[in-house]
């Protein structure tokens, strides 16, 4: 009878995630352990490279201000093997693992210098989903005046003209298993009344 040498392969253990959380100017990441860093991100430096974790390959963020520096990413579980020929900088140990879903919308928004302005929709949405609860409600309101735009750039008797839900959809969408799109849905729509109520009243005038 012949005898399996059977191994364990580590790298599809799944990492222990860390939380972020970010502000106008301040990314907070929550660790496994429960203690929160807090970094500001005015005049930080970001880089976003493909590396290695775990013999796996990842996405890597790192941030850096003043001489501190937060590196996170993908989880390393859920990456294609990298071959030992491919030379990829290796992820530190005491890097962040962050859900794609989470990390992907950081570093989009890193990418355009933490600007609001020029982001669609749906990066808008995306970005609620990390939002601590008073920049939510700020996200939430700036997406009522970009949706508004949609809506009124989409009227007229040329075009086919779309309705406030529909702009709205991304967001509704996340709203319904994110507590903090959620958050933000309802600034937007109370952005939105408070618009329409102000024009019906310029209108009686």
């Amino acid at each position: 009878m012949s005898r399996l040498a059977l191994y364990r392969d580590d790298s599809m253990r799944p990492h222990p995630r860390s939380e972020v959380v970010v502000e106008a100017d301040r990314l907070s990441v929550v660790g496994p352990d429960g203690r929160e860093r807090r970094f500001h991100l005015h005049g930080s430096t970001t880089l976003v490279v493909d590396a290695a974790a775990s013999r796996r390959f990842v996405r890597m963020l790192i941030v850096e201000r003043a001489g501190e520096r937060a590196t996170l990413i993908t989880p390393p579980e859920r990456g294609a093997i990298a071959p030992r020929a491919v030379r990829l900088p290796e992820a530190p140990g005491d890097a962040y693992v962050v859900e794609a879903e989470h990390w992907e919308p950081l570093v989009a928004w890193l990418a355009g210098g933490g600007r609001l302005a020029g982001c669609s929709v749906g990066e808008l949405a995306q970005l609620t989903t990390i939002a601590s609860p008073h920049f939510a409600i700020l996200l939430g309101e700036v997406l009522a005046a970009a949706a508004m735009e949609l809506v009124w750039e989409a009227t007229g008797p040329w075009r086919g003209g779309i309705d406030l839900e529909h702009a709205l959809r991304p967001l509704v969408d996340l709203a319904r298993r994110s507590p903090r799109a959620a958050d933000a849905l309802v600034a937007a729509l109370a952005a939105v009344a408070g618009a329409r109520a102000g024009r019906a009243g310029a209108g009686h005038r």
